[in-house]
């Protein structure tokens, strides 16, 4: 392989040139940690108008984005920057709007902004022969090409909408989650929502208060929860719990727990989860749990073939409706980087050590792109200060890093389900744990 000259031999902290690909929350994390490692000539391109990422709500559907109605799923606390809480006035889930304004703040304080080009798409980000990366960029009808020492991705893993295949052809209006935005559009049609996920519930919730019917399709169980337990937001009662309980038991109980609090899913109409708890990534969403109640949102099993304005599930009912909604998940990808760099399938786990490092080219760091039982920010923050201690080097790339890669895609930290949605699934407290550990290596 070929390796990126040294930090010594490239220059001093202020000469190299790093560029951060993505404005989000993690993209942001990554331009503070950068520059509190004393790293100054850090470029930050976002093709939006703004920065926050998927949180910043905009009209356009061509770009994917939160919709109208969206509130964060994990509490404010176990949210939060550790460096930045969330301010007290905001309520256990904020808005998008509110997680925006938080963003906004969070870039004020750290002075992220001047590191920060918008409207600024990567085309392409090429590694060549010396080991620089060659970033082409587009921005209206001009473009560019600029030099870099390091890549750090921020992209994130919500870019290429998934939408499965199956027999037959809908003769419907189909869109995917990415491009909704909000109900009124399907006032008095037939909807369904398909997936059984956050954006699946939330939707069909959203549109079951204007639409004729709403149904909505899961091709197999799903753990469904409501944000709120004794009182308490469920991820602080779920943290609580994971250090008095032993591991061994913890999923044993969590279910338990679970069928007290809500009772048995066939009360929804709902199938019976096929694996534990913790090995598929949790819905939070007690709205569903009462529109399915209440008949206000009609559950279905899993499609089977479509047929005209008919859609046949895997129990022989056949139903008619005017609009299907994808909430199916999204690929990773990344379209900007060689295949090369990027070699391995969009459904299955990216083989990079601590969800970030390249097992051959060591100028490249991937931040964010994995999927917590949790909430994403903190985690990608302690990625982003390994990042910036490597690039200074204050921490040295483990030399078995490939070793390292074959272990941890050996040893996740639960069997997780095998589907497309948790190939980057891991847990909160051990991802933390790993972290952390390499962060004490410096």
């Amino acid at each position: 392989m070929d390796v990126l000259r040294s930090s010594a031999s490239a220059g001093t902290a202020d000469e190299l040139r790093i560029c951060v690909i993505g404005a989000g929350p993690c993209g942001l994390a990554a331009i503070k940690n950068l520059r509190a490692a004393g790293l100054r000539n850090i470029v930050c391109y976002d093709e939006s108008e703004v920065i926050g990422g998927n949180w910043a709500f905009r009209e356009d559907t061509g770009r994917t984005c939160v919709y109208e109605s969206t509130h964060i799923i994990s509490s404010k606390r176990m949210s939060a920057f550790d460096d930045f809480p969330m301010p007290d006035d905001y309520p256990d889930f904020p808005s998008h709007w509110q997680l925006l304004a938080y963003f906004d703040s969070y870039a004020a304080k750290f002075d992220l902004h001047p590191h920060i080009h918008l409207r600024t798409r990567v085309e392409e980000a090429l590694r060549g022969a010396d080991g620089r990366w060659r970033v082409r960029l587009s921005n209206g009808d001009h473009s560019d090409t600029q030099l870099f020492d390091h890549l750090v991705v921020c992209s994130g893993h919500h870019r290429e909408p998934y939408v499965p295949d199956y027999p037959g052809s809908f003769a419907g209006r189909t869109l995917h989650s990415s491009a909704y935005r909000r109900a009124d559009a399907l006032r008095g049609q037939r909807v369904l929502v398909v997936g059984g996920g956050n954006s699946a519930c939330d939707i069909a919730v959203d549109v079951s208060r204007v639409a004729r019917t709403t149904c909505i399709s899961m091709r197999q169980g799903a753990y469904i929860a409501p944000k709120l337990m004794f009182g308490h937001p469920i991820d602080q009662v779920y943290e609580f719990a994971r250090m008095l309980i032993p591991r061994p038991v913890l999923q044993p109980v969590l279910r338990l727990a679970l069928r007290l609090a809500i009772g048995p899913w066939e009360a929804y109409g709902l199938q019976r989860p096929s694996c534990g708890p913790l090995e598929m990534h949790p819905t939070l969403n007690a709205s569903i749990l009462e529109a399915l109640r209440s008949g206000q949102v009609l559950p279905r099993v899993g499609i089977d073939r479509m047929d005209g304005e008919f859609v046949q599930f895997r129990d022989h009912r056949k139903e008619p409706f005017d609009t299907i909604i994808w909430a199916t998940g999204f690929l990773t990808s990344f379209p900007f980087l060689p295949s090369t760099i990027v070699d391995w399938p969009k459904t299955q786990a990216p083989p990079l050590y601590l969800k970030m490092m390249h097992g051959m080219i060591p100028n490249l760091y991937f931040i964010g792109l994995f999927q917590p039982i949790g909430c994403i920010w903190q985690l990608a923050d302690y990625q982003a200060r390994i990042a910036a201690q490597q690039i200074t080097g204050r921490l040295k790339r483990p030399n078995d890093i490939g070793a390292r890669i074959e272990r941890e895609m050996a040893n996740p930290h639960w069997r997780f389900s095998k589907s497309p949605r948790h190939a980057i699934e891991v847990d909160v407290r051990y991802f933390r744990g790993d972290l952390l550990r390499e962060l004490a290596r410096a």
